[in-house]
């Protein structure tokens, strides 16, 4: 039998006479890596989890969209953050889980807005969860950036969710008069949350909350109208600390921080967007509490100061 020593010495042999190859240039170099991580982000409020999750990025010319300035004042604050005329605009969503129900708090894109977006469903998969886990969907409102990934090939991707929103929201986006009134983007919007949104009501998978009021239990609202008739922020708090799911308060988290009395051309009312955003600012920075934005970039958590010029966002430390 070859001793240790034997073997040893023998493999040593073998790298002395071994004829040498130079290494090929192709193994050289590591390859690229085209993919980010999963999007997804967790932290605990008290004792309930927090996962927020990103349906991806959308490139907008926000100065253009910008209304209560001109377009080169807006394009001068985002170019000051060294942000291009398009800017990469996070669309993010968050579960809750409280260990008695899992509750998703906006349904992302699906297909209808491309392919850098519809991004909700693989990263809540990547998350740890899966999409039958799902106990009830609550819509902060019904845009199709927040209602678009109710839908899968046809099929509700949350099956075993009830569908929760404001019900002023809810008596809005599914008027068959309001949807004929429509014109533009407004009447696309309308035949979007039809094709989102009517599946779950027919399937008897859907409810609505009053304003201000709980759409499940353990979590709260607050009626923040303007930006849409219904748009709603959620509230969770547990243990004594608390976090406001802000849906679209905010469009980023640069100019309209300094500038509060900007608008988008998104808001359907936006006198009344303006003063929802003032009282959500003041609310945030008086309660010291999180808040989360649905477009801020992700995961969109943090907290809200007064600053010299207004206000300013103060991102969580992702660890």
């Amino acid at each position: 039998m070859p001793s240790r020593r034997s073997i040893l010495k023998s493999a040593l042999t073998g790298l002395v006479t071994a004829p040498f190859v130079a290494p090929s240039m192709v193994f050289a170099k590591a390859p690229f890596a085209p993919t980010q991580s999963p999007g997804f982000y967790r932290l605990k409020i008290g004792s309930v989890e927090v996962t927020a999750l990103s349906d991806g990025t959308i490139a907008l010319p926000l100065a253009k969209l910008y209304t209560n300035t001109s377009e080169h004042r807006a394009q001068e604050a985002l170019n000051d953050a060294f942000l291009p005329e398009l800017v990469p605009t996070s669309v993010n969503a968050f579960l809750v889980n409280n260990g008695e129900r899992l509750v998703l708090i906006d349904a992302g894109t699906g297909t209808y807005l491309g392919p850098s977006l519809g991004k909700l469903t693989s990263n809540i998969e990547a998350s740890g969860y899966k999409l039958d886990d799902i106990d009830d969907v609550v819509l902060t409102h019904i845009h199709t950036d927040h209602s678009g990934g109710l839908m899968s090939n046809s099929k509700r991707t949350f099956p075993n969710a009830t569908l929760r929103v404001n019900e002023g929201e809810a008596k809005f986006w599914l008027s068959t008069a309001n949807a004929k009134a429509a014109t533009g983007i407004v009447k696309q919007h309308f035949a979007e949350a039809d094709q989102c949104v009517r599946p779950y009501v027919e399937a008897g998978k859907f409810e609505t909350f009053a304003d201000n009021a709980a759409p499940v239990p353990g979590l709260g609202s607050i009626l923040y109208a303007g930006h849409t008739p219904g748009h709603s922020a959620i509230t969770l708090e547990s243990e004594g600390q608390k976090i406001v799911f802000w849906g679209d308060i905010t469009h980023g988290d640069i100019l309209q921080f300094d500038k509060p009395g900007v608008a988008i051309e998104f808001d359907i009312d936006q006198k009344a967007a303006v003063l929802a955003r003032d009282a959500a600012f003041k609310q945030a920075v008086e309660g010291k509490y999180l808040v989360a934005g649905a477009h801020i970039a992700f995961p969109g958590i943090g907290h809200v100061r007064k600053d010299s010029t207004n206000y300013d966002w103060l991102p969580i430390n992702y660890v």
